[in-house]
């Protein structure tokens, strides 16, 4: 690939918006029933709502469900539902106060389970994120700002594992393989974890600004060499090679604002979207060899107002879900 801009942008025909009642932050599309997504509210107060809505590919159009909508304590931090096509029902877990399991059926939403896991008291330390094992369904990692990553049996309800990740909070985490999964922490760093061997981590990459947090992470489900993290308050996103630590292979640099969200392309091992508070969603190709002046993104769409949040899901593996203030829109690329 040459490195010119081809700053092409979606057809307006290939946009499909949602209005929600309140500022959205967390999505996530359905692996079971590809025409379900499920949006968080974004509300600094207890009470804040999950809705499903409808999502049709041949109209295009995003439509409520009334009866497919729940309270949430908290705004939800995270939502994915199980990674299965083949579930046998579906369900939706949220990360906030405490890992969340629903059951969402054809006309109501049952939650199923709150995860605790403070024997204490009722009060844990909140969730920044966590991720579904797509090979290992049973199991789900949290991330927490009490510096721990939290390995859950979901199916028994039980802690499997927990660990002191990082030495400050870690915002998120990611699963490579059955047993291995990394994350990223307000120390600047990049780890991996393999269950096999609970009191060893390797560090893979830290901030070149000593305490630079590390916000997001996202594994290369397609090429499991490679992974993306984003730094705070920066408009790069870092590529990095499991293989060669400490030295990125690639930064992507043209955001004009911070990075907010990123996310690998589900079928494709060198595409990867990013979006951000300069309004962008970018959709970029990661060449053989970078030129001498970086690489540009194939693909720009401006949503004129800061971009919080994409998903870019194996269900809906040619469109790119993306949430701006009360906004939800989906992208055809």
């Amino acid at each position: 690939m040459d490195n010119s801009t081809h700053d092409s942008h979606p057809r307006a025909d290939n946009v499909v918006t949602y209005d929600f009642s309140h500022p959205i932050y967390a999505m996530a599309i359905s692996a079971a029933d590809r025409r379900r997504i499920a949006v968080g509210s974004y509300i600094e107060d207890l009470k804040n709502r999950v809705d499903i809505i409808s999502f049709s590919e041949d109209s295009p159009s995003l439509k409520p469900n009334p009866s497919l909508s729940f309270e949430h304590p908290y705004p939800p931090t995270k939502l994915l539902f199980h990674p299965s096509p083949s579930a046998p029902s579906n369900i939706l877990a949220s990360s906030g106060d405490f890992l969340r399991l629903w059951e969402v059926k054809d006309s109501s939403i049952e939650p199923i389970s709150t995860l605790n896991n403070s024997n204490t008291s009722e009060y844990s330390a909140p969730l920044t994120s966590f991720d579904w094992n797509e090979l290992e369904p049973r199991r789900i990692g949290t991330s927490s700002i009490d510096t721990t990553c939290t390995i859950w049996d979901i199916e028994k309800g039980v802690v499997e594992t927990q660990l002191i990740a990082h030495d400050k909070e870690v915002y998120d985490i990611a699963w490579g393989e059955a047993g291995v999964f990394a994350s990223v922490s307000a120390d600047g760093s990049v780890r991996i974890f393999d269950l096999r061997d609970k009191e060893h981590s390797t560090i893979i990459y830290e901030s070149p600004m000593p305490d630079t947090p590390l916000l997001r992470l996202a594994w290369n489900k397609q090429d499991l060499r490679y992974m993306a993290t984003i730094l705070m308050d920066s408009n790069k996103i870092v590529i990095l090679d499991i293989r060669s630590p400490t030295m990125p292979v690639a930064e992507l640099e043209r955001h004009s604002a911070s990075v907010n969200a990123i996310g690998w392309a589900p079928q494709s091992c060198r595409h990867i979207c990013s979006a951000g508070d300069d309004g962008q969603a970018l959709l970029w190709e990661l060449p053989t060899v970078a030129g001498p002046n970086g690489i540009d993104p194939m693909l720009v769409y401006s949503a004129g107002s800061e971009i919080n949040q994409l998903q870019w899901s194996p269900a809906q593996p040619d469109w790119i879900a993306i949430a701006f203030g009360n906004k939800m829109q989906m992208l055809k690329v």
